[in-house]
């Protein structure tokens, strides 16, 4: 069965790869030059969640509002639906960060990213990846793609 896969247009085009430490409140600093994406209309506001690997994700509240819409189009008669849904927006947090770009990273979200003082933030479009500096190292030595499929995929997006 071919699950049709949704594609957003999106006004973000987060980039770039950025050092950073958690400090000892829990807070990270939203680098400033992702946060200068960030619009007016967001307020400051994101939501931080899981991401589907080791890490937590940043979506600015109007880039969510899109996924959210994009999800209540799925069907609660499907169990597969649900337990979709129920796995990824019980992790989703709203947030504010304050004028230095600072906010609490959820105990849940640390825990989950394996988050200890050394974090790697990542810019990846449409969203904010936060990382374990070690594990993103170790995922990164380990990551095999099959060549031929990393092949068509940068022969559709013309790299």
């Amino acid at each position: 069965v071919k699950i049709p896969y949704l594609v957003m247009s999106s006004q973000y085009t987060f980039t770039g790869q950025y050092s950073f430490n958690i400090d000892s409140k829990n807070r990270i600093n939203i680098p400033a030059p992702l946060r200068k994406q960030f619009s007016n209309k967001d307020k400051k506001t994101f939501v931080v969640t899981r991401g589907i690997d080791s890490c937590a994700w940043i979506y600015p509240i109007t880039e969510w509002k899109k996924i959210q819409s994009e999800l209540q189009q799925l069907s609660s008669l499907s169990k597969t639906n649900r337990i979709f849904l129920r796995n990824h927006l019980r992790h989703a947090n709203i947030l504010k960060y304050d004028s230095l770009g600072r906010f609490v990273l959820p105990q849940s979200l640390i825990e989950y990213a394996s988050i200890k003082k050394d974090i790697t933030i990542i810019g990846v479009l449409n969203k904010i990846e936060i990382w374990n500096t070690k594990l993103l190292n170790e995922i990164d030595k380990s990551d095999n793609v099959n060549d031929q499929s990393y092949d068509q995929l940068s022969e559709r997006v013309n790299i």
